[in-house]
């Protein structure tokens, strides 16, 4: 039951972090902070929050590294650093923090066809753990595209008494960017499926080096200069780069300490017990923390459309969690009987290692 249960928080953790991460980030975007700029101090941040527990926690049972698992390191910082951050946080300057959680929402759907492109997951659709786990994807994807496209009439919740007066002040000195409306949306779908591209990635990474925190360290020190080099392309000028106003430091700190540097080495903790398919599912919780902090700090309105996808999404969540649950009672029965070779396409759960696996 613990075993369990620590996963399903550490995820839901995870959620509220990034959710967390929406809101500030939009606001030093408005504030005139470069998107780019920002994911590169994130990747800076990142590195140095996460080296000393990588140190303290995995120096001295490190498995070995080599050149074959370097390269796997760095299309992970790629993928799923500059490749999905770059992409999300240029697509959040021309859009919403909703719209932008509510399109990662299709992670969960790329991340199962991808996973079952890449023989990481059993389709499994002539059982019941199957058909779970589609129909609640198609929840949860249903849910995000309501939260999106439809928004009925306003719930009378009454206004937060913890309103965020800086947001208040940020909506008047910028430009919404409705004129690349059309581009956002965009840029958030690709930056969502190179992200689910990553979970398959990293599964590869954790059965051949489990070590989580070394393996984010490395994927963020490698991301830095990926994205120092590309935010510099795009603007080198001094100014872009200060970090004196207090909303653009704070961001970069909190999407680099906590949006990557700890949910990152959460998610991979996660995806090295229970897969990439049961991380990538928490996802669409996001988009409803997302919904609630900016009603409670910036006063945003909650509509019918938004209570009945979250509805639709929670629904999905727990669809997808009990086909993986009756997945893994299916799975302990075949072990205590004879193992049966055709289930060698089964998404493995992974158990840690020792510290005395060798990398191939």
């Amino acid at each position: 039951m613990a075993s369990g249960l620590v996963p399903l928080i550490l995820m839901i953790v995870v959620q509220l972090v990034y959710a967390g991460m929406n809101i500030t980030s939009k606001l030093a975007i408005q504030s005139g902070m470069s998107p780019l700029v920002l994911v590169a101090y994130r990747q800076l941040f990142a590195t140095v929050s996460i080296a000393p527990f990588a140190y303290w926690l995995e120096w001295k049972t490190l498995p070995r590294l080599n050149k074959q698992l370097m390269f796997r390191i760095l299309l992970s910082s790629l993928t799923g650093v500059t490749g999905n951050q770059i992409l999300y946080f240029v697509g959040l300057k021309f859009s919403t923090a909703t719209i932008a959680c509510a399109l990662s929402n299709l992670l969960p759907a790329f991340t199962f066809i991808l996973a079952v492109i890449f023989r990481q997951e059993n389709l499994g659709i002539k059982q019941r753990s199957g058909l779970a786990k589609v129909f609640g994807t198609v929840l949860c994807v249903s849910g995000a595209l309501l939260l999106s496209f439809y928004h009925g009439k306003t719930i009378g919740l009454g206004q937060s008494s913890i309103h965020w007066r800086y947001a208040e002040k940020m909506e008047g000195t910028t430009a919404s960017g409705s004129g690349n409306m059309f581009v956002g949306p965009l840029l958030l779908i690709a930056s969502t499926l190179v992200w689910a591209l990553w979970f398959v990635i990293q599964t590869d990474i954790s059965k051949r080096f489990p070590a989580p925190y070394t393996s984010t360290g490395l994927m963020c020190f490698l991301a830095s200069f990926q994205c120092i080099i590309i935010a510099l392309c795009f603007d080198h000028s001094v100014s872009a780069w200060s970090l004196r106003d207090a909303m653009r430091l704070s961001a970069a700190l909190y999407a680099g300490v906590m949006a990557t540097g700890l949910a990152y080495s959460l998610m991979s903790w996660a995806i090295e017990r229970k897969g990439p398919l049961y991380v990538s599912v928490f996802t669409p919780l996001q988009l409803v923390l997302t919904a609630i902090l900016s009603w409670a700090l910036l006063r945003e309105k909650l509509y019918v459309g938004t209570a009945i996808g979250s509805l639709l999404i929670v629904l999905g969540l727990y669809s997808v969690l009990w086909g993986k649950s009756e997945e893994v009672s299916t799975e302990d029965g075949v072990k205590e009987g004879v193992k049966d070779p055709k289930n060698d396409t089964e998404m493995q759960y992974y158990v840690p290692s020792n510290g005395n696996r060798v990398s191939t």
